[in-house]
């Protein structure tokens, strides 16, 4: 006979834990977001292409485009806080884990 027991904890963060809380949402947000707009972006242009292919204006689709790869995007990231300074405030783990939970990989 299989027991299972489960824990509940609740949390009570003082305001800078929580202002930390929601700045690490936010990040992870723009982070998983700036790269679903990358491969949407990618998407849209190999269907013009194929379109283009169907109508007959082009002879094949030679596209080489790379498609979502998840570790290039984890490495991109620190490309991103470059950037994006805000990213720098919270941890680099969450970020990378909202791209490795992205749908698309």
């Amino acid at each position: 006979m299989n027991v299972k027991k489960i824990f509940k904890f609740r949390i009570y963060p003082n305001h800078q834990q929580i202002e930390l809380i929601n700045k690490t949402f936010g990040c992870c947000r723009f982070i998983y977001n700036y790269f679903v707009g990358k491969q949407k972006n990618k998407d849209a242009y190999w269907s013009i292409v194929n379109e283009m292919v169907q109508n007959g204006q082009l002879l094949q689709n030679n596209w080489k485009g790379e498609f979502f790869n998840k570790y290039q995007s984890i490495k991109a990231v620190r490309e991103l806080k470059k950037t994006y300074s805000f990213l720098k405030e919270v941890d680099s783990i969450a970020l990378q884990k909202s791209v490795i939970t992205n749908k698309l990989n």
